[in-house]
C-alpha cells in the first residue's frame, strides 16, 4: 500500500511521546494533573507581549488571503528581513532582499539546503551532541557523520581537528562529504562559537571543498557574555568562497513564535542555490498572514529593540532560577551556558547518587530508567539520545517558563530521581523540536 520510502518511516514510528505530552499539558485550572513540558525548546516568557503587539498594531489587508508574491516570501518581508538581519547579525556586507528565501520554518530551510547541496547518501559533518539530523535525512536522504570530541571542548580551536579527522575517515570509507552543519548558538549546549573558531571552521571547509551551513535560530537569544558571532559577519575574503556559506534563521525561538512557522535561508553569494530552493518553494510556502505580521513587526524597530532586550533579561533571570534549582537538587549541569533557552544537565549522575543499587548499570540502562521515571512523574525532558550525546545520561531542560511552572517541573524531576522504576515503557519516542 505504501512506497518503500514511506514504509521505512511508517514502521514503528507511529508514536512520539512528545505529542502525547503536548495534548496533556499542565493547566492550573483545567488540567492540574497534566504534564510539565520542559523538553520542547519554546520561549514562553514573552507570549503576552507578542500577542498584545499583534492585537494592537497589525492591520490585515486583502492580499493576506492570496498567494501574495509567491512561495519564497513577499518582497516586503524579504526586504524587512534583509534590513533586520543585517543590523542584528552585524553582517560584513548589507544583505539584500533577493539573497533571502522565506520558508515555513527553519526546519524547512535546512531540508532545502540538504536537498539542494547534496545527493541522497551524501553526508554533512555534525558535532556531537547535535540537533538537526532528522531534518537532513527524513526526505532528502542526506546522512550525517557525527563528530566525537571526547575530552576536547567542542567550541575550542582544537576541536577543528576533530572535524577534520571525522572528514578524512568518512572519505576513506567512500562517503561523499558535502558540508559542515553548525548550530550557533548551540542546541543543546547553549553556547556560541568564537570568531576565531568560526574562521578556522570556514578555512577547513575551504580546504576540503565543503559548504558551511550555520543554523542561527537562537542568534538573538544570547543573554550574557560572550557575545554571538554570525558567520555572515566574518571577513571571509581569502578564507572561503562566499558561495559556500549559508545561514538559516527564523522567528520561532528569538520571538517565541514557534507556531507561526516562518524561517528563512540566507545565501548571499549563491544564486544557484536560491534558484533551486525557489523552484521547490511551493512545498514550504509560508502563510500570507504570517508573512504580513512578521514583515510589519520587523519594520517596527522600536518594538523589536525593546522586545528582544526584555526577552534577553527574562531569559537570564529564568536561567538563574534553573541553575539555582539544579544546585538545590544536586544535579550537575553545564555552567558555561550563556545563550538559547535550555541547560544541559547530568541527570544520569544524579540518579546514580540517589539509587546506589543502580550504580553499576551502563549509561543506556540508566537513561531508560530515567526516562521511565520522568514519564511516570509527568515531567517531560529531552534526553541525550535525542542529540546523539556521547553521555546518554545528559538531558536538555528548557527553562524559558514562568517561575512557578519551573518549580513544579523540578519538584517532579526530584521525585523521578528519588524513585526507581520496575517496568520499562517501550513506546517512548524521540523529539526533534
Amino acid at each position: 500500500m505504501l512506497s518503500q520510502r514511506a514504509q521505512s518511516l511508517a514502521a514503528g514510528t507511529t508514536f512520539n511521546e512528545m505529542w502525547d505530552v503536548i495534548k496533556d499539558a499542565l493547566h492550573r485550572d483545567d488540567n492540574a494533573g497534566g504534564h510539565v513540558n520542559l523538553g520542547v525548546a519554546e520561549n514562553n516568557l514573552m507570549r503576552a507581549e507578542l500577542e498584545q503587539y499583534v492585537v494592537e498594531h497589525v492591520q490585515m489587508a486583502g492580499s493576506n488571503a492570496t498567494y501574495d508574491d509567491g512561495p519564497v516570501g513577499s518582497a516586503r518581508l524579504r526586504a524587512a528581513l534583509a534590513s533586520f538581519l543585517s543590523a542584528q547579525l552585524q553582517t560584513a556586507r548589507r544583505l539584500e532582499a533577493g539573497q533571502i528565501v522565506v520558508t515555513n520554518g527553519v526546519s524547512s530551510a535546512l531540508e532545502h539546503v540538504a536537498w539542494a547541496l547534496a545527493d541522497a547518501g551524501d553526508v554533512f559533518l555534525l558535532g556531537r551532541p547535535y540537533y538537526g539530523e532528522a531534518t537532513l535525512g527524513l526526505r532528502p536522504g542526506v546522512r550525517t557523520v557525527a563528530v566525537t570530541f571526547g575530552a576536547t571542548d567542542p567550541f575550542s580551536r582544537t576541536a577543528v581537528g576533530c572535524y577534520e579527522e571525522a572528514l578524512v575517515r568518512a572519505q576513506a570509507s567512500g562517503l561523499v562529504v558535502r558540508g559542515l552543519l553548525l548550530c550557533s548558538p548551540h542546541n543543546p549546549l547553549g553556547r556560541c562559537y568564537s570568531r576565531e573558531v568560526l574562521c578556522a571552521l570556514a578555512a577547513l571547509c575551504a580546504k576540503h571543498g565543503l559548504h558551511l551551513v550555520s543554523d542561527e535560530v537562537y542568534a538573538l537569544s544570547v543573554w550574557r557574555e560572550p557575545r554571538f558571532t554570525s558567520v555572515l559577519s566574518l571577513p571571509l575574503h581569502g578564507v572561503i568562497d562566499a558561495a559556500r556559506v549559508h545561514v538559516v534563521w527564523g522567528i520561532s525561538k528569538d520571538f517565541g513564535a514557534n507556531g507561526w512557522r516562518l524561517g528563512c535561508l540566507v545565501s548571499p553569494a549563491n544564486p544557484g542555490l536560491r534558484a533551486a530552493v525557489a523552484a521547490a518553494g511551493v512545498y514550504s510556502y509560508p502563510s500570507s498572514l504570517t508573512d504580513h505580521v512578521v514583515a510589519q513587526m520587523l519594520e517596527d524597530h522600536a518594538f523589536t529593540t525593546a522586545y528582544l532586550h526584555e526577552s534577553r533579561q527574562r531569559l537570564q533571570a529564568a536561567y538563574t532560577l534553573a541553575a539555582s534549582l539544579l544546585r538545590q537538587h544536586a544535579i550537575p549541569f553545564a555552567t558555561s551556558t550563556h545563550a538559547a533557552l535550555f541547560v544541559w544537565a547530568d541527570l544520569g549522575q544524579a540518579y546514580r547518587r540517589r539509587n546506589p543499587r543502580h550504580s553499576d548499570m551502563d549509561d543506556s540502562a540508566v537513561a531508560d530508567k530515567l526516562r521511565e521515571a520522568l514519564y511516570r512523574q509527568k515531567v517531560y525532558l529531552a534526553w541525550g539520545g535525542n542529540f546523539d550525546s556521547e553521555a546518554l545520561g545528559m538531558f536538555r531542560i528548557s527553562f524559558a517558563h514562568p517561575a512557578d511552572y519551573m518549580q513544579e517541573g523540578f519538584r517532579r524531576i526530584h521525585q523521578a530521581l528519588s524513585r526507581s522504576c520496575s517496568r520499562s515503557r517501550s513506546r517512548l519516542g524521540l523529539t526533534r523540536l
